[in-house]
């Protein structure tokens, strides 16, 4: 089943490569023709390499190996126009200010910026054609739920996951024999070669033992919650169940070698920052006291790690501490200062020091107010679990979730969002992290975080 989309990153990224080489070979072989003369190789190649390696990260930090760049390609030209822009200005820097990488003369980098992006853009819109021209598997959708709709618009509208989606079965609605003689039936046929089913659906249980006959046939079968997983990067919870966190929940000692190299990748990125803000900390001091004479800064409690009460430090945006109490809300507004730190994420600056402290990670679940934990755990099943590991600066629900749910209770975003909460839980892994720190650089130099 060619619902993963890994196989296809990688064969992008290699693609990617291919292309920078090849567009540097070409503006070479125009400009100086064969063989090549040793003096121009050492100009051109070695310092074009490591211009490579901030290209791909550039690529990255874009989104140009995410999921959804794969597969709506309607926005690929602006968005890869977007970064080639930012490679090439990343370029000249390197070229102007390290005069290690200066080349002569400036009309080959010029040549190589235009010959790349035409070769990009066309490996990128028709490049993929070995995937997509891959036979199609017929599927059969069996579950029910809110998720199973879902799944049945995404896969009937993109045909880049190679599912070609016959229909789908309501679960609550399976009768035993008669269901499982019908996907037998159409099995036999061909049908159906792929069956994405909720196999811990209670109403599923019934024809569990037919559907095994169909192995016999031919027919493959995914679990639907985890083809919903990878396509969606979320955890379904109506789909899982207590046996879900004890299976994909790892024990603190299998993981002691992550949380060991995260903590010293905390300490030392948080250190860095710390250092390198402090010169805006003082121009923030300044513009607050000079907007309306108040404190520079408010403490909340927040619940951190194994529900313990943490105090977190931001710059004060508002008038006035409400400490997210409703009762003190009315009539409070957020300052001309606080709008732009807000929007900016400044205010969350001085958070580095309970990453220093250790009450908080630079990556995880963003902690919550006390008054609130109090009602999800009551509304939102399994919300604790995401108090399992350190609350973060930033986190997979940040990217990821749109409709962030601020300071009022909302049970129905919230589990949306421990929906992202629970994928970061399951897959957290030092590249992972890496992943959403430079997807959240990204947000705060475009200014649309949340």
């Amino acid at each position: 089943m060619r619902i993963m989309h890994r196989a296809e990153a990688v064969f992008l990224f290699l693609g990617d490569i291919a292309v920078f080489y090849l567009s540097l070979f070409l503006v070479l072989l125009a400009r100086y023709g064969l063989p090549f003369d040793q003096r121009i190789i050492i100009l051109h190649f070695l310092p074009f390499s490591i211009l490579f390696v901030f290209w791909i990260l550039g690529f990255f930090i874009a989104g140009l190996y995410e999921q959804h760049t794969l597969l709506f390609q309607k926005r690929l030209p602006y968005r890869l126009l977007k970064s080639v822009l930012a490679n090439a200005v990343v370029t000249a820097l390197f070229f102007y200010f390290f005069p290690g990488f200066l080349i002569t003369p400036r009309i080959n980098l010029i040549l190589y910026l235009v010959v790349s992006s035409a070769l990009l853009l066309v490996w990128r819109l028709y490049g993929f054609s070995f995937f997509s021209a891959q036979e199609k598997q017929t599927a059969l959708l069996v579950g029910s739920g809110v998720e199973l709709g879902e799944l049945e618009r995404e896969l009937s509208g993109n045909p880049r996951y190679g599912v070609q989606l016959v229909s789908s079965v309501d679960a609550s609605r399976l009768s035993g024999e008669v269901n499982a003689d019908e996907m037998l039936r159409r099995a036999s046929l061909g049908d159906v070669s792929l069956i994405i089913i909720d196999l811990q659906s209670s109403s599923v249980e019934t024809i569990l033992p037919h559907l095994y006959n169909l192995l016999f046939s031919r027919v493959w079968f995914a679990d639907l919650s985890k083809v919903y997983e990878e396509i969606f990067g979320r955890i379904p919870l109506s789909l899982v169940g207590h046996y879900w966190f004890l299976k994909n929940i790892p024990s603190v000692s299998s993981r002691f070698a992550y949380d060991f190299l995260k903590r010293l990748m905390d300490i030392g990125a948080a250190s860095a920052l710390w250092l390198l803000a402090l010169p805006l900390y003082l121009l923030v001091c300044i513009a607050v006291k000079l907007d309306d004479g108040g404190s520079l800064f408010v403490f909340q409690d927040r619940v951190g790690q194994n529900n313990r009460i943490i105090r977190t430090i931001k710059f004060r945006t508002m008038y006035r501490d409400d400490a997210g109490r409703t009762d003190l809300q009315k009539g409070n507004k957020i300052t001309r200062v606080g709008a732009f730190l807000r929007r900016t994420r400044i205010d969350e600056l001085p958070q580095l020091w309970n990453v220093l402290c250790g009450e908080m990670s630079l990556i995880g679940p963003r902690p919550e107010l006390p008054a609130l934990v109090a009602v999800y755990e009551r509304e939102v099943l399994y919300y604790r679990t995401r108090h399992l590991i350190k609350p973060g600066l930033s986190g997979w629900a940040q990217i990821y979730h749109e409709n962030h749910p601020h300071h009022a209770a909302d049970v129905s975003e919230t589990k949306v969002k421990l929906s992202y909460d629970l994928y970061y839980l399951k897959n957290r892994s030092l590249f992972l992290d890496l992943k959403i720190a430079l997807k959240t650089i990204k947000i705060l130099l475009s200014r649309s975080g949340v």
